[in-house]
């Protein structure tokens, strides 16, 4: 009895999935900017609330030092 998994159509569709799953993983790949940038904004958000005692202002600032720096971070890890 003919096993399908023997056949050469069958493998063709294999290959072909094999192909599909790879570009999966580069997109995943390309996602490392975000990652940084949110990590970034949380302990930019941390170092200005332990800095200032809790002000506002400062903590917004460190969000948004922390954000950017991350992001470009991220950016520059994707690339290299």
């Amino acid at each position: 009895m003919a096993r399908s998994h023997h056949r050469k159509k069958h493998k063709e569709h294999l290959q072909q999935f094999k192909h599909k799953s790879d570009t999966a993983l580069e997109k995943a790949k390309s996602k490392g900017s975000r990652v940084f940038a949110v990590t970034g904004a949380v302990l930019g958000i941390a170092i200005g609330y332990i800095a200032s005692s809790g002000s506002y202002v400062w903590m917004a600032v460190g969000l948004v030092l922390g954000l950017l720096a991350g992001y470009f971070v991220g950016e520059r890890i994707d690339k290299g």
